[in-house]
């Protein structure tokens, strides 16, 4: 028998992700499920994917109740924000708990406030395995706070170049596109199929999304203990793709730095790395060559034109940017190996 784990909010698109991997882990076991929406629910009927897993096959969603969520070695919260926070401060402190929501993300008080109508509640440890220090953060604490998806890819892509100077921290452009999956699973006319399918949209432009300061805060280069030159400033515009899940992160900032500059200073800061892969000069990354997986692959180029360096990233935002990484963090904190019940291999077609 292995770690007994918990999840709150298990009926969701990131929930039924962390039961789809946690079914195949070698190391955890299923515990309490929590739904309130769905209570009393089979969670097979949510999830029709589970189905035949003995663990799942005739479970039912319960009620969200910290007493019997705590009723494990540690807890997964996959809640709407706001609500994590809530849960969080009726649990006991010895219990184990990694948040893929955004209530325990951000540093300052301020910036929480510009973006989320909710208390600030503080920030935990800042679960983004493959920036310097982080891991051994991870491992250290009861507490941690997964990234979000949009964060993860944008992160990924800008953090190895603003610490090698490579490129200005404060102009930077992202344009990222998203499947619907990331918008959650609450039933919203903008979402129907008749209105995604064929078509592309822009959402909360003008520096309204609340990835935004999360971008910020983890790649400054002074996070890092680095001196910077500039306050970063980013730019986000995230946009709807005809697709239920992926993400394709296109993110520039100004350079002098030459391709091969860049595209080094990427491989050295994962080189190494399991889940993250800066791919040969040329390949561009494709969001259905990472579905499915762990894995984020990278490319850079350089506008000399413009004087700006490119970096497309792209990963599956339920996995890589929510559950999956999510799990790598449960595995770190747990003792295990950082890969178990991961994978980095997409599914194509």
């Amino acid at each position: 028998m292995g770690a007994r784990v918990a999840v709150a909010g298990a009926s969701g698109y990131a929930g039924g992700e962390l039961l789809r991997l946690l079914a195949g882990h070698p190391d955890l076991e299923i515990g309490p499920l929590s739904a309130n929406s769905n209570a009393g629910a089979p969670v097979t009927a949510a999830h029709p994917q589970l189905t035949g897993h003995p663990a799942l096959d005739g479970a039912v969603f319960a009620g969200t109740d910290p007493a019997v969520l705590a009723d494990a070695d540690l807890l997964f919260t996959a809640l709407p924000h706001g609500e994590s926070a809530q849960l969080a401060a009726s649990l006991p402190a010895q219990l184990k708990v990694i948040d893929l929501g955004a209530d325990f993300r951000l540093a300052d008080p301020d910036a929480w406030a510009g973006y989320y109508q909710t208390p600030y509640a503080g920030q935990w440890t800042y679960g983004l395995p493959e920036l310097p220090g982080v891991r051994d953060a991870i491992r250290a604490s009861a507490t941690v706070a997964a990234p979000g998806c949009y964060a993860t890819a944008s992160i990924l892509a800008l953090a190895p170049l603003l610490a090698a100077g490579l490129a200005e921290p404060a102009d930077i452009v992202i344009v990222a596109a998203s499947g619907t999956s990331g918008a959650g699973r609450s039933p919203r006319p903008d979402l129907l199929a008749t209105e995604v399918l064929g078509s592309m949209s822009a959402y909360q432009v003008g520096g309204t999304h609340r990835h935004t300061p999360e971008i910020e805060q983890n790649i400054d280069p002074e996070r890092a203990g680095l001196p910077a030159s500039a306050p970063v400033t980013v730019s986000f515009t995230p946009t709807l793709a005809p697709m239920a899940r992926g993400i394709l992160a296109t993110c520039t900032a100004r350079s002098a730095a030459s391709a091969g500059q860049l595209r080094e200073a990427l491989r050295e800061a994962y080189h190494g790395e399991p889940f993250v892969h800066v791919l040969p000069e040329g390949r561009w990354p494709v969001t259905g060559a990472t579905l499915g997986s762990n894995a984020a692959h990278l490319q850079a180029a350089a506008d000399p034109h413009a004087g700006r360096a490119v970096v497309v990233c792209a990963l599956d935002n339920l996995v890589k940017g929510a559950a999956g990484q999510a799990i790598q963090i449960a595995n770190l904190m747990l003792g295990l190996p950082e890969t178990a019940g991961l994978t980095a291999h997409g599914v194509s077609p």
